[in-house]
């Protein structure tokens, strides 16, 4: 895809594999915020169920476990779903709040500012909201900047921010960190992860061609990650590196495209080495895509591969959120059954599952429940990856515990 024509794509669309083009007569198209008012204070030795796992060793996670194991079983299947909303609309609260949704990712383009975006951020909270909501955005830079205005940098792209020295980028990832959580926006959906290699630059239409990428060499791009991850966190806001295990060798864009494959990436590449940094950085949370790696698991996109995600957890050693890439208006997921699309998400091991469409939340909610309602062992995935889901609430600082 030719970078022109994929900026129109993205005008039309929108997602978190890539955003619309930062023009000003782009619509609002999607998503998510957060607030601490509706926040409880509770015990961290209340959880009813003791749990020995990695989730529950903290206080953060035994904090998490006691909210968790007072949710009912759908107050948990909301908690796994992220919802994409442009302006908090009423309809678009009631959506949230009917499905106890846990995460929103601000979609469309915000160009009125840090005020303008606090304004729809408040919005995003309700009477009785037991939970905070996790507020996201694809604030990357480049083409990839859904919030501007007064109050926000203009992000320079990855392939700029590539050229700046480490402790440059970190200082400047900082500051924009320190403008999102001025917005009340606690989690963006980068840096962008992947390689591409060099000879593929303009024909990896979902990264290279967008300018999106850190580079074509591991090591080079796993330091730029790295300065991003902890500039964000210097500035108490969560990151997601994406898009595990890599779209960097690809051609189609999973947005635009069904059946995306990658043929190239194995196990132990070294083209993991940036999502390793990631990790040894603290980034909260990793980004799973929706291609299918032949060498990895033949049978499932990345999004439903417990081999895949198996990696996150077992090879990285990554306890923190594993999210999806957009399963709602991706055309990589057409033919996947809505109702099916979160939940063998979270079988495989995942914990958040994205809609950019906000008319697929029930669908994915329900899923869940459905599955867990007939499967013990579902159920206690379930429970597990609302755990995570709410430690990083904790750690964010949206639910205090004593």
């Amino acid at each position: 895809m030719r970078l022109a024509a994929a900026l129109t794509a993205l005008a039309l669309l929108g997602g978190c594999t890539v955003a619309p083009a930062p023009t000003p007569s782009v619509e609002p198209v999607e998503t998510t915020t957060v607030s601490t008012s509706a926040a409880s204070t509770v015990s961290a030795s209340a959880s009813p169920t003791p749990s020995t796992s990695t989730e529950t060793a903290s206080p953060a996670g035994r904090c998490a476990a006691a909210l968790v194991d007072d949710m009912t079983l759908r107050e948990r299947a909301g908690q796994l779903v992220m919802v994409g909303v442009t302006t908090a609309s009423a309809a678009e609260v009631k959506v949230l709040k009917d499905q106890k949704i846990g995460s929103v990712i601000l979609m469309g383009q915000h160009t009125d500012g840090v005020a303008g975006v606090r304004k729809v951020v408040a919005r995003l909270s309700w009477k009785g909201q037991s939970v905070p909501l996790l507020v996201a955005v694809d604030q990357e830079g480049g083409v990839v900047q859904r919030l501007r205005g007064k109050g926000f940098d203009t992000i320079p792209s990855a392939r700029v921010q590539a050229t700046w020295k480490d402790s440059t980028l970190q200082s400047s990832a900082g500051r924009w960190g320190r403008q999102l959580a001025a917005a009340g926006v606690t989690w963006t959906l980068a840096p962008v992860a992947d390689v591409v290699p060099a000879d593929m630059t303009s024909r990896n239409a979902p990264i290279g061609a967008l300018r999106r990428g850190y580079g074509s060499k591991p090591a080079a791009v796993a330091a730029k990650v790295t300065a991003f991850v902890r500039g964000m966190g210097d500035s108490g806001v969560a990151t997601s590196a994406k898009h595990f295990p890599g779209i960097g060798r690809v051609v189609g864009n999973t947005d635009f495209t069904a059946g995306v494959v990658d043929r190239v990436t194995t196990a132990d590449d070294p083209y993991l080495q940036p999502f390793r940094s990631a990790v040894e950085a603290g980034t909260a949370s990793i980004m799973v895509s929706t291609v299918t790696y032949t060498r990895i698991d033949a049978k499932h996109p990345a999004v439903f591969s417990p081999a895949v995600i198996g990696l996150i957890r077992k090879q990285l050693g990554f306890d923190g959120v594993v999210i999806s890439d957009d399963l709602g208006a991706a055309k990589s997921m057409a033919a996947v059954p809505s109702r099916r699309r979160a939940v063998d998400f979270v079988k495989a091991g995942g914990d958040v599952a994205i809609t950019v469409a906000p008319g697929l939340a029930a669908a994915f909610v329900q899923g869940i429940v459905s599955a867990a309602d007939d499967n013990t062992s579902v159920e206690a995935q379930v429970r597990r990856a609302a755990i995570r889901v709410v430690t990083m609430k904790v750690d964010q600082g949206l639910v205090p515990c004593r």
